[in-house]
C-alpha cells in the first residue's frame, strides 16, 4: 500500500474508538467522520473534519443519508494503480480513503429487546436498519488490495501496531475484507429473517455467530465449534443461552446429548428426569417430585445411564444432587440449582452444570436444519404430540391406568431414534429398543433391557400394566404377537398400516388395547 492518509471512521459501538483515533492522530492520518462518532471525537480534542465538509452536502432525512456520496465512495472504489481512476479523482477533487472504520446500526440487539420483551414496540427497528454502513464496508471489502476496511473494535491494536511496522500485508487486508463481508452478510440475514413471513422460501440465508470452540468433534481428531443461530420468529428456544455453571469444556457430542435430552424433558408437565446416552434416552420417568423421576429414570438402564446427560425440568434440590454425584455423569441441565446442590455438584470438579430457563409454550413449529453433501434439508421440526385425536381400533379399551401409561410412553417414543419401541409401566420406562433396522428387533432389545431389571423394580411398580409405543405402524402382526408373549396390556402407534387389521385380529385374540394415533413420529 502506499502511505495512508485519509480515514473515514463511522460507528455505532463506539468502544475504543476514541483511543484508536487518537493513534491515527499520531501516525498524521486525516480523520473525516459522521454525525455521533464526529462530536464524540471532537469532544475529545481529535483534530476529525466533518463528513459534510468533504462531501460538500449536508446530512439529510434525519440521518438516512450522510456518506451516500462519490467523493466518498470514489475515494474509497479508486483503483490506485488505475491511472484512469486516479485522474478521474483529481479531475472531481476526490481525495483518496485509505482505511474506512465502521460498525453497523445495532439491529441484532433492538431485535433482540424486542423478542425479550424489554421493548413491547418495535419501533426503532426499522430505523436500525444500516445503509450507508453497509455499503461503506462493502466498498472498501471489495478495494481491499488499497484499502483497509475495520468492522471489528478487537482489530483495532493490532491494526495500530501493523501501521507503525508497515506490515500491512495483503493477506492481511484480504481477511479483513472477508471479515467485512462476512460481518454484513450476517447482519443482512438478521433483517431477511425479520421480514419473512415463510419459512420455505427460494433462498435461506442462516446468520450464525461463533459462540466457543468445543474440547472436539464427534471424535477427538475433528475440530468443532459453536454458533448461534440469531433470534428468530420460528425459533422457541435456544440450547446456545445456557449458562455453564462448572465443569470441563463441552464437546460436539455434549450439546448433541443435551439438546435431545431438554427437548424430550421438556415435553412434560409434571416433574420430570431423562437420561440419555448416544442421544438416545436410556431411561425416563415422571413423578410427583423430581428426586423419585430420577430414581425411577436411573433404574430403567442403569448400565447405560454411565457417563450420560441428565436433564430436569424443576429446580435440582440438596436430596437430588447427592443421588446425582453417585454416579458418573457428563452433563446435568435444569432450570436452576439451589445452593446446596450447587456445593455438593462441586465435588464433581469435572461434571458439566448447564442452566437454562424452561421454554415458554408457544403456538410456533420451529425449522429443522439438517446438513446433507452438497446441501441442507430443512423441515418444520416435530412438535405435534397426536394425542389429541386418539382411535380405539381393539374390542377392549386401555383402561385410564393404562391411558395414562400410553400417553407418557408416546412423549418418549416421539423422541427415540426409528425404529422405536418403548416399554412403560406406570409413567417410567422399563425398557427401550431404539435405532433398529427391524421394528421386531426393537423390540427384542426393549425386552432384554426390561428383563434385566424386573428384579430390581418394587411391587407395586411390577402390578402396574405394561404398555408399548411404537413411533410407526406394523406392517405385519409379529410385533403385537411379541408384545402379547412379553406381557404387554396395551400398545399406542399410529395405524395405516395396509394390514392393520391384521394388527387388530392379534389384540384381540390377546385381549390387549390397541390406539391409533394418526401421527407417525419417524427420528432419523
Amino acid at each position: 500500500m502506499d502511505k495512508i492518509k485519509t480515514a473515514l471512521i463511522s460507528v455505532s459501538n463506539k468502544t475504543g474508538i476514541v483511543e484508536f483515533a487518537k493513534e491515527l492522530e499520531k501516525l498524521k492520518i486525516q480523520i473525516i467522520s459522521t454525525g455521533g462518532t464526529f462530536k464524540l471525537l471532537d469532544s475529545k480534542g481529535i483534530k476529525v473534519t466533518e463528513i459534510d465538509k468533504v462531501t460538500e452536502f449536508p446530512e439529510i432525512l434525519d440521518g438516512r443519508v450522510k456518506t451516500l456520496n462519490p467523493k466518498i465512495h470514489g475515494g474509497i472504489l479508486a483503483i490506485r494503480s488505475n491511472k484512469n481512476h486516479m485522474n478521474e479523482l483529481k479531475k472531481y477533487s476526490i481525495k483518496p480513503i485509505d482505511i474506512v472504520v465502521v460498525n453497523l446500526y445495532p439491529f441484532e440487539e433492538t431485535l433482540e429487546k424486542i423478542q425479550s420483551k424489554e421493548e413491547k414496540i418495535p419501533q426503532n427497528i426499522i430505523e436500525n436498519i444500516d445503509i450507508g454502513g453497509v455499503t461503506l464496508l462493502r466498498a472498501s471489502a471489495k478495494n481491499f488490495e488499497d484499502v483497509i476496511v475495520v468492522c471489528d473494535i478487537n482489530d483495532y491494536t493490532k491494526i495500530i501496531e501493523m501501521i507503525k511496522s508497515n506490515k500491512i500485508t495483503y493477506e492481511f487486508r484480504k481477511e479483513l475484507a472477508a471479515k467485512a463481508f462476512r460481518h454484513t452478510a450476517y447482519y443482512d440475514s438478521l433483517i431477511s429473517n425479520y421480514f419473512s413471513t415463510q419459512k420455505f422460501t427460494e433462498t435461506i440465508t442462516i446468520g450464525l455467530k461463533k459462540v466457543s470452540e468445543l474440547r472436539y468433534g464427534e471424535n477427538p481428531h475433528q475440530k468443532a465449534s459453536l454458533y448461534k443461530n440469531p433470534i428468530s420468529k420460528f425459533e422457541i428456544q435456544s440450547l446456545t443461552d445456557a449458562v455453564q455453571l462448572q465443569g470441563k469444556e463441552l464437546s460436539y457430542n455434549n450439546y448433541l446429548d443435551l439438546d435431545s435430552a431438554w427437548t424430550i424433558v421438556n415435553e412434560f408437565d409434571s416433574p420430570a428426569c431423562i437420561i440419555i446416552k448416544h442421544n438416545n434416552p436410556c431411561g425416563v420417568a415422571e413423578s410427583k417430585d423430581i428426586l423419585s423421576a430420577y430414581k425411577n429414570a436411573l433404574i430403567c438402564d442403569p448400565v447405560s445411564a454411565f457417563g450420560g446427560i441428565i436433564a430436569f425440568n424443576r429446580i435440582v434440590d440438596e436430596p437430588v444432587a447427592k443421588e446425582i454425584v453417585k454416579l458418573f455423569t457428563e452433563c446435568i441441565i435444569a432450570p436452576g440449582y439451589t445452593d446446596e446442590a450447587k456445593q455438593i455438584l462441586n465435588t464433581k470438579k469435572d461434571l458439566r452444570v448447564m442452566v437454562l430457563a424452561l421454554p415458554e409454550k408457544k403456538n410456533i413449529v420451529p425449522i429443522d436444519y439438517r446438513t446433507i453433501s452438497g446441501g441442507m434439508l430443512v423441515q418444520d421440526k416435530d412438535v405435534t404430540i397426536g394425542l389429541e385425536n386418539i382411535k380405539y381400533v381393539t374390542e377392549r379399551k386401555p383402561t385410564d391406568e393404562e391411558l395414562t401409561s400410553l400417553k407418557f410412553a408416546w412423549k418418549i417414543c416421539k423422541n427415540v431414534k426409528s425404529n422405536a419401541i418403548i416399554l412403560v409401566r406406570g409413567t417410567q420406562t422399563v425398557g427401550i429398543g431404539a435405532g433398529q433396522m427391524s421394528r421386531i428387533d426393537s423390540v427384542k432389545i426393549a425386552n432384554i433391557k426390561m428383563k434385566s431389571i424386573e428384579n430390581t423394580l418394587d411391587k407395586e411398580l411390577l402390578n402396574q400394566p405394561l404398555v408399548l409405543a411404537s413411533d410407526a405402524f406394523f406392517p405385519f402382526r409379529d410385533v403385537p404377537d411379541m408384545a402379547a408373549q412379553i406381557g404387554v396390556k396395551a400398545i399406542i402407534q399410529p395405524g395405516g398400516s395396509l394390514k392393520d387389521a391384521d394388527s387388530i385380529k392379534s389384540c384381540n385374540e390377546n385381549k390387549i388395547a390397541m390406539v391409533f394415533t394418526g401421527i407417525r413420529h419417524f427420528k432419523h
